[in-house]
This record gives structure tokens, C-alpha cells and sequence, in this order.
């Protein structure tokens, strides 16, 4: 389902994406989107995970991006919707320029590089054009807010 999103003066898909992780975990720590754009935030949500869990694609699309940024594995995968989804501590089991379809696996959840502390989680993180967005919206696992009219 396409709806308006607010102040970027374009759409955003909801409820679109699958899970990365099975079954669907648990959100470690939510999305915090920053208030400028190097302002301090974060810029996707950790899922508890099992170390060696297969991580898998939330939406068809081709890797973009595989590589180490920070001591970190990371895969990136560009959507058909334009969109951009990123994962991180993965060991890659794609390569740049693989086409891949939903729940297909992009690699498994590394030891090295959470930042969970001691628990493994895996960082999801949504991108359209330079913009980071809240991939809850995107599972469809958001927190419905009703504000006031006025």
C-alpha cells in the first residue's frame, strides 16, 4: 500500500517488505531518525538474532554493495521500488550484481561487528534517495500514533 510520507513529498511503501530473520524477531532497538542529517540517531532497527542465522532479502531487487565498512560485513540491495535496504554483521554469500528475490538468503549473521552488546542482532537499515526511513514501516510492524486533528 503506497501512503503520502510526510514532508518528503513523495510515497512510501508499508507493510511491503518480509522479514530478514526467522521467525521474526524480536526489535532490539527501534529506529531513531536524527534531527538534521548528521545529526545523531538511528539510522535503522536491530533484530536478535542467532550468529550463523541466514539473513534473507526483504524484497527482490540486485546487491548493490558487499563489502567491510567499520569491521563490519555488509550487504546492500537495491529495490525495484528504488528503494535500498542495508544489512549488517553479514558474511556475504552474494556478490555484487547478484540478483536476488525475497527470502532468498544474502548471507548469514556474523559474530563479529553487532553492536548489541553480547547479543547477536542484525542492523536493517531503509534508504530512498539520500533519506533514511523507519524499516518497521516497511514490515508492516510499526506503532500506529493517532495525534490530534488540531
Amino acid at each position: 500500500m503506497a501512503v503520502p510520507s510526510p514532508g518528503a513529498g513523495g510515497t512510501v511503501l508499508r507493510g511491503r517488505w518480509s522479514w530478514p530473520l526467522t521467525p521474526r524477531p524480536e526489535v532490539v532497538r527501534p529506529f531513531l531518525r536524527p534531527a538534521s542529517r548528521y545529526g545523531v540517531g538511528h539510522r535503522g532497527v536491530d533484530l536478535a538474532g542467532q550468529p550463523g542465522q541466514p539473513v534473507l532479502a526483504v524484497d527482490d531487487g540486485v546487491v548493490s554493495h558487499v563489502g567491510v565498512i567499520a569491521g563490519r560485513g555488509t550487504v546492500t540491495v537495491v529495490h525495484t521500488s528504488g528503494l535500498r535496504s542495508t544489512y549488517e554483521p553479514v558474511d556475504a554469500g552474494v556478490r555484487r550484481g547478484d540478483l536476488v528475490v525475497r527470502g532468498s538468503p544474502l548471507g548469514s549473521l556474523s559474530e563479529v561487528g553487532s553492536h548489541c552488546g553480547a547479543l547477536a542482532c542484525l542492523h536493517l537499515g531503509a534508504i530512498r534517495d539520500a533519506d533514511y526511513l523507519d524499516p518497521l514501516t516497511l514490515l508492516g510492524g510499526a506503532r500506529v500514533r493517532l495525534l490530534p486533528l488540531r
